[in-house]
């Protein structure tokens, strides 16, 4: 069998067979047979074949690996990356939305706000957490979040990975396209810096609310849309089929990202995904994160806002 820690995707299955027998001969191996040598020259294989495979993902093969479940979510950067971390709940005008978590720890010993989507780990969770789909409390959330550490001076950091703003009834009715816009602008007002990183999924209004950011780093095999590819698909063509066909057109990988220049750094994953060892995917992003604040660092406030809004400004030109 493969090992059973990792989900395999479709297009992993020849990698999967390669690793199922590495299983088989280690078994094999414990029991006192001697294919040490053996067992070496298959694992060299498979890692290769996973090399290859991964360093020619196609679109819809990034966006499958972007929504791996087992990629480090929210909590898990919050666990291996800050300290003294108190979690905020609520929005002061309706109630609390597990699917947009924020609060305020420390990040190398510095005060920082982290805020961003969870999508829970197991169905218990993902339940609990709506699948990272915040409602308008959530956005709300953000603002109070953003509007506290402007009055502070403590920057922010928003952990992204959502399909998008929930589309429920509820949702539109308490103002869901309203919330996004407020915290889209709280993100544009701020007078601290903010740095944004695209984890997984990046979909819609629901992800550019906390995105807006002086800067936008990107995991290699997320993907960053203003619609995913089955909606994408059911608009296009009214065949929510073509998802494959409609993400390999829309140009949303993180390689097309940078660019075009909507974002400033890719973070690369290791082999396989980040899924495949996220304690080193979690020190990566910890680097590029401190390595992002200090580019920013001694900006007073309208110099962050200028910095901020030029980067938005000229993206506007470029793709024009």
């Amino acid at each position: 069998m493969p090992d059973p820690m990792i989900i395999y995707l479709e297009f992993e299955k020849a990698v999967a067979e390669l690793e199922a027998k590495i299983n088989e001969l280690r078994t094999l191996a414990a029991s006192g047979s001697d294919i040490g040598d053996e067992v070496a020259k298959i694992e060299e294989k498979s890692a290769q074949a996973l090399a290859e495979l991964y360093a020619n993902l196609t679109p819809w093969q990034k966006t499958l690996v972007a929504r791996h479940p087992q990629r480090p979510h929210f909590t898990d950067f919050i666990k291996g990356l800050i300290t003294d971390f108190t979690p905020f709940a609520g929005d002061r005008k309706f109630g609390e939305d597990e699917a947009l978590m924020g609060g305020f720890g420390r990040f190398q010993g510095e005060p920082i706000c982290v805020m961003g989507q969870e999508k829970g780990d197991s169905t218990d969770s993902r339940i609990k957490h709506n699948f990272g789909m915040a409602r308008p409390e959530g956005y709300r959330k953000a603002v109070r979040l953003m509007e506290m550490a402007d009055r502070f001076g403590i920057p922010v950091l928003s952990i992204v990975d959502s399909a998008g703003a929930y589309p429920g009834i509820g949702a539109e009715e308490r103002g869901q396209a309203e919330a996004i816009a407020r915290s889209t602008d709280a993100c544009l007002s701020l007078g601290v810096p903010n740095v944004a990183i695209v984890t997984g999924e990046g979909m819609s209004g629901g992800a550019i609310a906390i995105t807006t950011a002086n800067r936008v780093l990107m995991f290699e095999h997320a993907i960053y849309s203003v619609i995913s590819p089955e909606a994408a698909s059911s608009i296009l063509w009214r065949d929510g089929t073509k998802a494959q066909e409609a993400a390999n057109s829309m140009k949303i990988t993180a390689q097309d990202m940078l660019r075009f220049g909507v974002i400033d750094r890719i973070l690369h994953e290791p082999p396989g995904g980040a899924h495949r060892d996220a304690a080193a995917m979690i020190a990566t992003t910890g680097e590029a994160i401190a390595q992002a604040f200090a580019e920013l660092q001694g900006l007073d406030a309208d110099a962050v806002r200028k910095q901020r809004r030029q980067k938005f400004l000229d993206i506007g030109r470029k793709l024009g």
